[in-house]
């Protein structure tokens, strides 16, 4: 078995971006990734965590609506390429939540994971995951610093 092939716009970078220009990257991305492969997604309440992860599932090639998972801590999304799994681990009470919403059996699954708030799984992300990271950019709220690698 190989590792994930890692799409070209997740190499170590930084970008200042537009919400659009975000989506943009995103649905590049999107396009651009091969299954299996985890995106772990960091960042505050507000930087445009979950807008980013619906922008890499359309480029992946998911048509229905992706919303976040705040509540229900997973969702699964089907594509033409592979399933897709969209964690929010936020509202995640300990390590021990995890075997719940069946971590252990994703990390075995051909799919595209994407975790937001990977730190609360606290070092359980395959060392092999795409890390992306979203801040506020000082001075100008109209748009994102991404970080990536």
């Amino acid at each position: 078995m190989h590792g994930p092939i890692i799409p070209p716009l997740a190499r170590r970078g930084h970008l200042a971006l537009t919400q659009p220009e975000l989506e943009q990257w995103g649905h590049s991305f999107g396009q651009a990734a091969h299954a299996p492969l985890w995106i772990a997604i960091s960042g505050d309440l507000g930087a445009g965590k979950t807008t980013l992860v619906r922008s890499i599932c359309r480029g992946y090639g998911v048509t229905t609506d992706v919303t976040s998972p705040t509540y229900a801590l997973v969702h699964e999304y089907a594509s033409p390429r592979s399933q897709v799994f969209h964690l929010d681990l936020y509202r995640l009470e300990s390590r021990g939540d995890l075997t719940n919403i069946g971590w252990y059996d994703l990390l075995d699954a051909r799919a595209l994971v994407l975790v937001e708030w990977p730190d609360r799984a606290a070092g359980l992300i395959p060392p092999d995951h795409v890390s992306i990271d979203l801040e506020h950019l000082p001075g100008d709220p109209d748009r994102r610093l991404l970080l990536t690698g």
